[in-house]
């Protein structure tokens, strides 16, 4: 049996790889098990549940949770399969969008994880006229619990009703509307059918490593992003049990317990990790301190055609012996590989990851190409700083203006309720991705940036933002960096400090760096070394693209401030308005 819909999956793991553990979730401190069989048990009193709700096909459903759980898997097979679709959100969006969401897909039920997110839309229920009943997922005080929609469908008295739903749904029809975050305007639902999805798993599949029987994954990021949602499936598909942490604070504990042997990541989370593992060599001293910041050197020229050469291969035997191994206990001790996406890696923690045997198979892809355009895979062509060849379904092309165009069966139906926004990405039947790249010799993907996010200098000069941001990210006094000049005479930047490595960095050194946020970025010491930083990373780039003109701000970028999307992208022009004052700053006095 080949998958054709998306509940597919959970039938052929059964049929193929039934496990005790196929979703864990941490409940009261102790890992709480559902087998698959259990699995499909629950999904299918969900679907009763539903029906006797009164759930009709193209209902929607929305669905809010702070962290991944059993739970949410359960309700998003169970919306599935009675032909409804589910709109799931991000719990940190504000209510204003939770509004405009909730009223532009028409939701008639919404299931929200905890207190928090079921109080933020209670104050807004009035206004979704659609909206018949809120469910919870945590148990509260007057609200309906979710569990009441599983004890509908415990009597399988409809499940004649449910199979015909089961299989009226086609594999062309829509499965979901993922509203796209955006870092401007009103969020785009994106349409995505079964066979989006469905296809883009059974494809990137190919890619993934064959892993020990009984692979165990722990997932993190949101299940609400295409990029975690697919692999999740992909992961029943293969039959992988997924582990559901607990929180993003408690990652190093859950990984160190559950030992997986795949997860996801960001870009951004890969950087911390590492910033964390270079902070703990800098506590070092003498020989072990030396030894550490050697195995780091060794790591950066890592290549998959040097790895075996003399004498470089003795280097990195020695390093991974007694510096990286210490990293991959950290990890767990099973880790084989990491799957990375949503931006661009820098190709430096590619290599030093690489090199310590934690592999990261970069990959691209967006939301309405249902996550996954093309991906990095020892079990394809693999280059350092690419995200590798277009999966077997995906047909990829380079516009003019070097935009990447795809075409292929997981590319979505169109923007819900927007045919003109739909014409507007569509030629000849081609996807515009928004992203500017380059396909090499061997059809090997590299992107540079984001078209809209390029910009020209008043010379008339191209700048290409992310890649100069990504390269001055390798610096631990630089947390985050948006890179700006549009219309401008020079390139700036906008610098969130590394405040915690700063204040370490000011002991060492008996450097009085200040003790809030505001002290440290108004000190001209700190700005005067971060600039060193950038002037060494300058080196790079072209005259034009040279950042010459920092200014630093007083507090941490997050998504809850708006300074970053859900996946932590920069969220440009608030980030510019934030900092308006700082920005007229730089250009003033030009």
């Amino acid at each position: 049996m080949t998958p054709k819909r998306l509940f597919d999956f959970l039938e052929y793991q059964n049929h193929n790889y039934p496990r005790e553990d196929a979703l864990v979730t941490k409940e009261n401190g102790t890992w709480v098990k559902t087998s698959t069989k259990e699995f499909l048990t629950q999904v299918n009193q969900f679907s009763r549940g539903l029906l006797k709700l009164g759930i009709q096909p193209n209902d929607k459903i929305a669905l809010i949770s702070h962290n991944n759980q059993t739970k949410w898997n359960i309700s998003d097979m169970g919306i599935l399969q009675v032909g409804a679709q589910d709109v799931p959100v991000y719990p940190t969006i504000s209510k204003e969008d939770y509004e405009y969401i909730f009223n532009h897909a028409g939701v008639k039920y919404i299931i929200v994880s905890n207190q928090e997110i079921y109080d933020k839309v209670q104050s807004i229920r009035g206004n979704i006229p659609t909206l018949k009943e809120v469910f919870t997922f945590d148990k509260i005080e007057g609200a309906r619990h979710w569990q009441e929609i599983i004890d509908l469908g415990i009597n399988a008295d409809n499940q004649a009703e449910l199979e015909a739903r089961k299989a009226a749904v086609k594999e062309d029809d829509l499965a979901t509307i993922i509203y796209t975050s955006g870092t401007t305007g009103r969020p785009k639902g994106v349409m995505l059918t079964h066979k989006n999805i469905v296809s883009t798993d059974i494809s990137a599949s190919k890619r993934v490593p064959d892993l020990p029987q009984g692979g165990r994954t722990i997932s993190f990021l949101p299940a609400c992003h295409i990029f975690e949602r697919m692999i999740q499936y992909l992961y029943i598909y293969r039959g992988f049990g997924i582990y559901f942490a607990e929180s993003i604070e408690a990652i190093g504990d859950n990984i160190r317990e559950v030992k997986p042997h795949m997860f996801t990541a960001v870009p951004r989370l890969i950087e911390k990790v590492f910033d964390k593992i270079v902070a703990k060599g800098q506590e070092l001293t003498g020989i072990k301190k030396a030894l550490f910041f050697w195995a780091v050197k060794v790591g950066e020229k890592f290549d998959f055609t040097t790895e075996h050469k003399f004498p470089y291969n003795i280097k990195l035997k020695i390093a991974r012996k007694l510096i990286f191994s210490k990293w991959r206990e950290a990890l767990g001790g099973d880790l084989l590989y990491i799957v990375s996406g949503s931006a661009a890696l820098q190709p430096r923690l590619q290599r030093i990851f690489d090199a310590a045997t934690l592999p990261i198979l970069e990959g691209y892809g967006l939301t309405e190409t249902a996550g996954v355009v093309s991906v990095n895979s020892p079990k394809d062509l693999w280059k350092i700083g690419t995200v590798g060849r277009p999966i077997d379904i995906v047909e990829v092309k380079i516009a003019e203006d070097g935009e990447i165009l795809a075409k292929g069966p997981n590319i979505m139906v169109g923007y819900y309720k927007d045919p003109e926004k739909t014409a507007e990405v569509f030629t000849d039947g081609y996807f515009h991705t928004g992203d500017i790249g380059e396909l090499d010799e061997d059809g090997v993907l590299k992107i540079t940036d984001r078209k809209k996010e390029m910009f020209k200098t008043s010379g008339g000069k191209y700048v290409a933002p992310q890649l100069i941001e990504n390269t001055m990210k390798q610096s631990p006094f630089i947390e985050q960096i948006m890179v700006v000049g549009e219309g401008q005479k020079l390139v700036a930047a906008l610098i969130q400090p590394a405040f915690a490595f700063i204040k370490e960095w000011g002991k060492r050194h008996n450097i009085e760096v200040g003790e809030t946020f505001k002290e440290i970025a108004e000190n001209p010491k700190v700005k005067e070394r971060i600039m060193l930083e950038i002037e060494k990373y300058n080196r790079g780039f072209g005259k034009w693209e040279k950042i010459k003109i920092i200014e630093l701000t007083p507090e941490e970028w997050s998504i809850e401030a708006g300074h970053l999307t859900p996946t932590l992208k920069l969220k440009r022009r608030i980030i510019k308005d934030i900092y308006k004052d700082l920005y007229n700053r730089i250009y003033d006095n030009v």
